[in-house]
């Protein structure tokens, strides 16, 4: 597969950007030679050596010189323990999502919304029930075509979803995916009533997901469970697999509520 970026591809400008592009091409890789990095981000090769230069210094990226690869320093572990610290996500909802998993034998996400945003902050999974690519810490894309997302949307006054809505920015990840911004709604207000959202081969074809939403005492959304299968895991079970998440939101949100202590 060819990696090489179009012609017309613009290089990130600035050293803040140049930086970040630099990293998220050795994250996205694991590790990765200059070239690779080149390539992947349309910045010249001496910039990008100068620019990893750099960010050896300061702890961001390591040199693995037998390789003669880059790959990502500890300072980017610090700057990730402090955002689990802000982000307030209690030891003990981190174990329910992850006893949700163990119970259900299904891949198991944590998300928090902050307004009209959210990130997914905990996965629980394993090589037999796999997260879904690229659904991991960070992710934040395609609200309308996920169970979470769903959630979050349901969750917003009428005017901030229908400024969603109305963005035109509903990509169809697969041929199931809701895109019609009416069908979007009504499908958004029975989630309001339910507090709990379905996605049907939505976002990945041949895997169903549910989110259940965890409430603060005030009935704001503070994030979201949820458990992501192939469909046919869902077989005979689907009632079973709806208790399990609610159960699990309904724990988190008592854990919030009562302030639990979080590491």
């Amino acid at each position: 597969m060819n990696t090489m970026p179009d012609r017309d591809e613009e290089a990130p400008t600035g050293q803040i950007a140049r930086a970040l592009a630099v990293l998220e091409a050795v994250a996205a890789g694991g590790s990765s030679t200059a070239r690779t990095i080149a390539e992947a981000t349309a910045i010249p090769l001496p910039t990008v050596y100068r620019t990893a230069q750099e960010l050896i210094r300061a702890g961001y990226l390591v040199h693995l010189r037998d390789e003669q690869r880059f790959a990502l320093g500890y300072q980017l572990h610090r700057l990730a323990v402090g955002l689990h610290d802000d982000l307030g996500i209690p030891r003990s909802v981190r174990e329910e999502v992850h006893a949700m998993f163990r119970d259900l034998g299904m891949a198991a996400y944590l998300a928090i919304h902050r307004g009209t945003d959210f990130v997914v902050v905990h996965v629980s999974d394993s090589p037999q029930s796999p997260r879904l690519s690229p659904m991991g810490f960070g992710f934040h894309e395609s609200p309308h075509a996920t169970a979470f997302g769903k959630v979050g949307l349901s969750a917003l006054t009428p005017e901030d979803r229908d400024a969603y809505l109305d963005r035109g920015e509903l990509r169809a990840h697969t041929a199931n995916t809701l895109t019609d911004p009416e069908e979007l709604r009504r499908h958004l207000d029975e989630i309001a009533d339910r507090g709990i959202a379905w996605e049907h081969e939505e976002f990945q074809r041949g895997t169903d997901c549910l989110a259940a939403s965890i409430k603060a005492d005030d009935g704001m959304l503070i994030g979201t469970v949820a458990v992501s299968a192939p469909v046919t895991a869902y077989a005979g079970r689907t009632r079973h697999v709806e208790d399990r998440v609610r159960a699990c939101a309904s724990r988190a949100g008592r854990a919030y509520r009562l302030g639990a202590h979080h590491s």
